[in-house]
């Protein structure tokens, strides 16, 4: 008798923990959700003295179709390239395993950019900190007054603070135009759901405390 009394008891629990579960599983994805869309922001400019595609290595796809279009509007004459010296895989097309950049460049050339309106920065980066510094010589240099950094969506909020802050002194006006998630990067809806989701998301929250803290 106790052993049956003991078994409805414990059923009637799992029961009441059901909705429990469900609601907090709801409340996830809305908190989920909002975390991500909170990481994307755009700061477009109608018009730039260059466009700028930050190093991303296999985000090398949607950054230069993204820099593409906005080439074609007319929105920029050049487009800059930074270099993190990353190796891609096997091209059949090269017989070679080029470096994102490279890709990069053959990828802006088949969206409608000239090779000459291509500039690659040959200086190696290894983060978005090192970009920003290397395109303000870069803009000091040529005497630039207006950048367009093109960037994945999760990385344009931590890449525009990043640009702003470098630049902080000059007369170059920094903008963001970033690329919509869900191309090569997980939906803000569905990001939780993947190891790449948590590498861009959640990753991401980290790497922002880190630059506030350092830079």
């Amino acid at each position: 008798m106790r052993w049956r009394v003991f078994q409805t008891l414990k059923g009637l629990r799992a029961r009441r923990a059901v909705p429990l579960v469900l609601v907090a599983l709801a409340a996830w994805a809305v908190g989920a959700r909002f975390a991500a869309e909170a990481l994307v922001v755009s700061e477009e400019l109608e018009r730039a003295d260059a466009l700028v595609v930050l190093a991303g290595s296999s985000a090398y796809v949607e950054r230069t179709a993204r820099a593409a279009e906005l080439y074609r509007e007319g929105r920029a004459p050049v487009v800059v390239l930074t270099n993190d010296g990353q190796l891609s895989g096997w091209s059949n097309e090269s017989q070679s395993n080029p470096t994102f950049v490279e890709r990069a460049r053959r990828e802006l050339i088949r969206g409608g950019v000239p090779n000459e309106h291509i500039e690659v920065l040959s200086r190696r980066v290894a983060s978005t900190h090192d970009e920003a510094v290397l395109l303000r010589e870069y803009a000091d240099g040529y005497s630039l007054h207006s950048l367009l950094v093109v960037t994945s969506g999760y990385h344009s909020r931590r890449a525009l603070w990043t640009f702003r802050r470098a630049f902080e002194g000059s007369d170059v006006e920094v903008g963001v135009s970033k690329v919509e998630p869900g191309l090569q990067t997980p939906t803000p809806g569905t990001w939780w759901l993947s190891p790449r989701g948590w590498q861009s998301v959640a990753g991401e929250y980290v790497k922002m405390v880190y630059y506030r803290v350092s830079y």
